[in-house]
């Protein structure tokens, strides 16, 4: 029988888009329903599996998308939408694959379903992407997202303070306005899909701040202030307003975290 660190590995390092999702969300089921033991045999790779296209550029030399209500603007954004579900794919099963055995089932069991989730994520927008015209891998994307995953493979404390608590809590923060412009251009499914994903990263935010507290009572350290450490340590960019202060907090992340490193 696969193990689970085999099957996610295997998840990782797949390269095409569209059975990378796939691979995904059957290791979540496989995991759901009992078919892969808890045990970690192999170690995770350094760099997951990435297709031909699309091509990665370093976030200073992305091209502008143009503005959003033309046909291009669209396809752009939904693009950058796209490659970030993308890579979340990836960042999930990392979390789940690299610091399972250390955290137990129960993180791995919430990592997978994450990882589930950014894959119907990423297959929705893809979708949309076809609709208008469009396909995942036709225009260049920024690689800078991975950076936060080779920054804090050391520690797990690390990469929850990061990649849940910072990334996708910053996806909290612009989501809503970039649904109320799709909207106000009169595309409701595409609003409806970005609804469906904020829902479902509020939940991913609380998952990483559930865990990451659980690890500074471990420690008998104060969440608040290693947070703040490991982000002033870990992260490249900027924790910037504005916040989406009820969402946030809905994830566990009260303004007092945030505001002092902002």
């Amino acid at each position: 029988m696969t193990s689970v660190a085999r099957a996610i590995r295997a998840a990782l390092l797949e390269s095409d888009p569209r059975a990378k999702a796939l691979a995904a969300r059957r290791v979540a089921r496989d995991w759901t329903a009992g078919r892969l033991p808890f045990v970690f045999d192999v170690s995770m790779p350094d760099e997951p599996g990435r297709p031909a296209e699309p091509e990665l550029l370093p976030p200073n030399r992305m091209p502008k998308r143009g503005k959003g209500g033309s046909e291009r603007g669209r396809i752009a954004l939904w693009h950058a939408l796209a490659h970030i579900e993308f890579v979340a794919i990836d960042l999930a099963l990392d979390m789940a694959g690299r610091f399972g055995a250390e955290r137990g089932p129960d993180f791995v069991a919430d990592f997978l379903s994450v990882a589930a989730d950014e894959a119907m994520h990423f297959e929705l927008l893809a979708r949309r992407l076809r609709a208008l015209g469009g396909h995942y891998g036709a225009l260049p994307a920024h690689n800078g997202l991975w950076d936060a995953a080779r920054d804090t493979a050391h520690d797990c404390a690390a990469r929850l303070a990061v990649v849940p608590m910072v990334l996708e809590a910053r996806g909290l923060d612009v989501t809503p306005s970039t649904l109320e412009r799709v909207r106000a251009g009169g595309d409701e499914r595409g609003a409806r899909i970005l609804q469906r994903i904020l829902d479902d990263e509020i939940r991913h935010v609380r998952f990483g701040s559930t865990h990451f507290a659980a690890i500074c009572a471990e420690r008998g350290e104060s969440a608040e202030i290693l947070w703040k450490t490991l982000v002033e340590r870990h992260f490249r960019g900027a924790v910037k307003p504005p916040f989406n202060d009820s969402a946030r907090l809905a994830a566990g992340l009260s303004r007092e975290w945030y505001a002092g490193v902002a």
